[in-house]
């Protein structure tokens, strides 16, 4: 675990002042730049010590095999894992004769610097060699948000006492070795070197590398081009070999000189397009970067970003840390999301190989709403991606026998890549979140050309799907039986709420978006009778209730399971699913995450006050986060019940999940959902912000040590600007002219917002509320300390 303030709290940086070779894993994640297309880890330039090495394209992957000790019916037969692809960041450098190494010789000083609004990771080092030269080494790296295919590199070194020969040996290196990634050999064989050498191309600053997967007959290319700034007589040669390419620049630098190499890389990848195709289209996108050059680059890449902050930044006021840690997690959230154009957004985005890079439910969940109302386009591309995977998941549902589509658990390409069913294809509630995630960008937009073109036909066959997968009993109640929610210590049950509710809700929603458009929901094969079974089926959901305690049930049954003896429990047994049978987890009230609590989130419409406060209680008392994705839901509902400091504590766990790795496994990449989560907690939670039947509503309260927050959205078209205090709240358009307004329900109470005139209300009094529930023993959220 990274210790606390491992990164100085700074609100725009993430500053790392001494080189700790124990984490470099962790902080190769949390240093990762990406765009959505191309994503690299934070790896020192010289490529060693590493923790992780890892150059990743969204989408590019390898098939491997799904062993399995008993087989079954349907069960997926080969998994897709992302793979580490040809590597551009490699600049090895030579002083003298020897090899520039933070392990050997002097390191008097290392700093990195991940500059939020830059969008670059800047490295400073001092370092003497074994023989006793002294060299100041600057490199800044970035991945272009403006050029979609780009990365680019600076490397800078100065001799500081006296002259000297530097060889700069600048790579492109595919199949590099990496940590075993599987125990079982099947797998590993299949992705050890998973790379064929097609083509290889030399000039004399840069060239040219083409590779293809073996079994998913993916073809990639990558190519580097490099500026040479050197003073006096310097050398520049190129050498490339199937699988490496080397640009080594040789020269005599002295004291206040600069060797400085700009090295230009391009990535691209395709499933069909032709070896030539590919090689043209990475040369186009170098001639283009070579068009703007570095400082070019670097411009770009700040007006970006300069206009991303405008619209989507948070400001908290009173939690230096927490307002750090948002910002690094909104920007974490746009590097996975934001040029990712049609294609899926992973767990990991592009920071790393965890969970194989593979998409889940948390997507659509999580990230996607935090990109609604700042990145809207970013979160229709994700949806456009699942659209174009229909096809797939229809296939699914039928091998399954169910009508609809059946969407993957976890996949890259489409394909269910989860080898335990009862944690993936008993998770059916996915395509619910999907339709969830259709229904909250139409309604934040008002794109109804997008749902026209792709989200009336995911709502559809959702929907299609809860039909044919519940039932009515003999009293008329519908009934979805043998599935699992989003808590997975409490799988294949009947009735999950979270599931019903969420069901409900997608199959009114297809029922709307049909009437919206009746000719093409005709062309989709819908009539009166199916609508109707779905307005029917959504009515007669049934949703567990426990009369005696007074609770909702997370599924049927549930307030009868035996509960978990939380009292002796060691504090080392957690993560529970490492340390206990799932035949235990299975069969008592212990909750890995958020669920039925997520519910009364996303369905808040379908509880009382008075059932939330109840139901949080008894929740929270049984709930272990053993899951990065339960803090921030948590934290939210927190808030609406009225416990604002157990808000803020929970908002803390959520936010420096990565910055303090608080799960222990960052260094396979950041928790995407997580910090998209904080944004969520800030807002929905603090906030008390709602988008209930298209109705935009808020319930801003602060905790105690929370001064001020403010942030913005956006709402169909309009950017809403809203800044909370301890005892009143400012609503301001920003946009849409003289003549824009909006009318938002703030505690109740509508309130019309114009750009001429900004409206300050007050935030009434809060209802008293009891004493904060409990959480199992040593499960605690960490409390908020004062900052200092």
């Amino acid at each position: 675990m990274i210790r606390e303030r491992a990164y100085p709290v700074d609100p725009w940086h993430i500053r790392e002042t001494r080189l700790d070779l124990d984490l470099l894993a962790q902080s190769e994640s949390v240093f990762a730049l990406a765009n959505g297309h191309i994503g690299i880890r934070g790896n020192l330039d010289e490529g060693e010590p590493h923790g992780l090495p890892g150059t990743y394209l969204n989408s590019f992957y390898e098939l491997r095999p799904l062993p399995y000790a008993e087989a079954g019916y349907g069960f997926p037969e080969s998994g897709q894992t992302m793979i580490n692809v040809t590597n551009a960041k490699l600049m090895r450098l030579l002083v003298d004769d020897e090899p520039f190494d933070v392990r050997y010789g002097e390191l008097r000083s290392h700093e990195r610097v991940l500059d939020l609004r830059a969008g670059t990771l800047e490295r400073t080092v001092e370092w003497v060699s074994p023989s006793g030269q002294a060299i100041r080494v600057r490199t800044v790296r970035l991945v272009s948000f403006t050029q979609r295919a780009i990365a680019a590199f600076l490397y800078e070194v100065e001799p500081l006492d006296a002259s000297c020969r530097l060889i700069l040996q600048s790579e492109l290196v595919a199949n590099e070795q990496l940590p075993p990634m599987s125990k079982d050999p099947r797998v590993a064989a299949v992705l050890d070197h998973p790379l064929q050498a097609e083509e290889v191309l030399e000039q004399k600053a840069g060239g040219l590398l083409v590779h293809r997967t073996k079994a998913s007959d993916l073809r990639m290319a990558a190519a580097v081009e490099h500026q040479i700034d050197a003073p006096g007589k310097h050398e520049v040669t190129t050498e490339g070999h199937p699988d490496w390419l080397r640009t080594t620049v040789a020269a005599k630098v002295g004291p206040g000189q600069k060797l400085r190499v700009v090295k230009l890389a391009a990535y691209g990848w395709s499933g069909s397009r032709s070896l030539p195709a590919l090689r043209d289209q990475v040369g186009a996108a170098l001639a283009s970067a070579r068009l703007d050059g570095w400082e070019g680059l670097v411009e770009a890449q700040r007006e970006y970003l300069d206009a991303f902050w405008d619209h989507s930044d948070v400001k908290v006021e009173g939690d230096q840390e927490v307002q750090q840690a948002v910002r690094f997690g909104l920007f974490h959230t746009l590097q996975a999301g934001a040029r990712a154009e049609k294609r899926p957004i992973g767990s990991k985005g592009l920071s790393g190989p965890g969970y194989d890079g593979h998409t889940f439910w948390d997507a659509e969940t999580f990230v996607l709403p935090a990109l609604t109302y700042t990145q809207p386009a970013a979160a229709a591309d994700v949806l456009r991606w699942r659209h174009s995977t229909l096809d797939l998941a229809r296939e699914r549902a039928q091998t399954l026998g169910l009508q609809g589509a059946a969407f993957p658990w976890r996949t890259i390409r489409g394909q269910e890549c989860s080898a335990y069913w009862p944690a993936g294809t008993a998770g059916f509630h996915i395509g619910a979140d999907i339709a969830d995630a259709v229904r909250r960008y139409v309604q934040a937009t008002g794109d109804y050309d997008f749902e026209r073109e792709v989200g009336l036909e995911l709502l559809i066959e959702t929907a299609r799907l809860w039909r044919s997968l519940g039932h009515h009993d003999r009293h008329g109640r519908f009934h979805i039986d043998g599935v699992t929610g989003p808590d997975e210590y409490t799988a294949v049950v009947d009735d999950n709420i979270y599931t019903n509710l969420m069901a409900q809700q997608n199959m009114f929603s297809a029922v709307e978006a049909a009437k919206r458009h009746p000719d093409l929901a005709r062309q989709l094969g819908v009539d009166d009778e199916e609508m109707a079974s779905w307005r029917d089926a959504a009515a007669a959901v049934h949703i567990p209730y426990d009369r005696e305690l007074q609770v909702h049930q997370q599924s049927e049954g549930f307030t009868r399971l035996q509960e978990w003896d939380f009292e002796n429990t060691p504090p080392e047994a957690y993560p529970l699913l490492l340390n206990y049978p799932y035949f235990d987890l299975y069969r008592k009230q212990v909750v890995k995450q958020a669920d039925l609590v997520m519910a009364m989130y996303i369905r808040g419409d379908a509880f009382t006050p008075e059932e939330k406060i109840r139901n949080f209680t008894y929740y929270d008392a049984r709930t272990v986060r053993d899951s990065s994705l339960s803090a921030c839901i948590q934290a939210v509902m927190a808030a609406e019940v009225g416990h604002l400091e157990l808000a803020h504590d929970y908002l803390g766990e959520a936010a420096l999940m990565d910055l303090h790795d608080l799960h222990q496994n960052s260094r396979d990449g950041v928790h995407v959902a997580s910090l998209a989560g904080t944004w969520i907690s800030l807002v929905a939670g603090l906030g008390g912000m709602r988008d209930f039947n298209g109705q935009l509503t808020f319930a801003p309260r602060l905790p105690s040590r929370i001064n001020n927050l403010e942030f913005s959205l956006l709402w169909r078209g309009l950017r809403l600007r809203v800044n909370v205090t301890s005892d009143e709240v400012t609503y301001s358009l920003r946009n849409g002219g003289g003549s824009a307004r909006l009318v938002i329900h703030h505690h109740g109470k509508d309130v019309e917002v114009t750009q001429v005139k900004p409206v300050t209300v007050p935030i009434p009094p809060a209802h008293p509320v009891g004493p904060p529930p409990t959480q199992p023993a040593g499960r605690a959220p960490v409390r908020r300390a004062p900052q200092d």
